[in-house]
């Protein structure tokens, strides 16, 4: 019998990772979700069990290497030190031009979408090695490869995680460990309840498509080119 994959997702208590999660869940994966705010990953991590995987929740802050290191350290007592799959999913975004960006804005904007993988992604190292379909995907964004106004911190950290997987997959071609990065356009979730300006959400991108995305590329034959993972842009239908 084969053994379920095991899945770590940060950022998984809403939006594209709790979409991540519960994709994952339904081919019957034992998903853990991490994330700052233990009612969140509680709730996804009882969805995936409904899903038909088995869910584990853990409070973990990516900018934190001590939270990260704790976390991780749970999650490997509980998996028997198994990991296939890692999500660097978790991030923040805020648009202020750059004669408003603050100090404090770029430290946070780059200490979660840069710092955040490369401490997740280094305490997982180990045991990915040890998987037979070893995955890490990290979730970026278009604007990794395209600058927008008012997003110098957020593209800057989108760019750098950019630059991180393209050198990580180089480094993990003799381990056996896929590196995949992942460019969603806008995606409809709660990021965009307090960012200022009119945001059309029928152009948007579920965070199910996302997911569907991922889903496709680790289950691609190990041949397959699935360095780059970039989403169309998305016509609502009667256009």
């Amino acid at each position: 019998m084969t053994p379920p994959l095991r899945v770590l997702v940060t950022g998984g208590g809403r939006g594209i990772g709790r979409a991540i999660a519960l994709r994952f869940a339904r081919e019957g994966a034992h998903v853990a979700v991490a994330a700052r705010t233990a009612r969140e990953v509680t709730a996804v991590a009882a969805e995936i069990e409904g899903a038909g995987g088995r869910g584990l929740a853990l409070e973990m802050d990516v900018t934190d290497l001590a939270s990260v290191e704790r976390a991780v350290a749970r999650l490997l007592d509980e998996s028997g030190d198994v990991l296939d799959v890692l999500v660097n999913n978790a991030g923040v975004f805020s648009i202020q031009p750059f004669g408003q960006l603050s100090p404090a804005t770029w430290y946070r904007t780059l200490a979660t979408n840069l710092n955040g993988p490369f401490h997740v992604t280094l305490l997982c190292l180990k045991v990915l090695e040890r998987s037979a379909r070893g995955h890490v995907f990290n979730v970026s964004s278009i604007a990794g490869k395209q600058a927008f106004p008012g997003n110098v911190a957020y593209c800057t950290s989108k760019f750098g995680l950019r630059g991180f997987s393209d050198a990580l997959r180089l480094d993990f071609v003799e381990r056996g460990i896929r590196v995949s990065t992942v460019y969603p356009r806008a995606t409809d979730t709660t990021i965009f309840d307090g960012v200022p300006g009119e945001w059309d959400r029928a152009r948007m991108h579920r965070p199910e498509d996302v997911a569907e995305v991922l889903w496709w590329a680790y289950r691609a034959p190990l041949a397959s080119d699935v360095a780059d993972l970039e989403l169309p842009p998305l016509t609502p239908v009667g256009e």
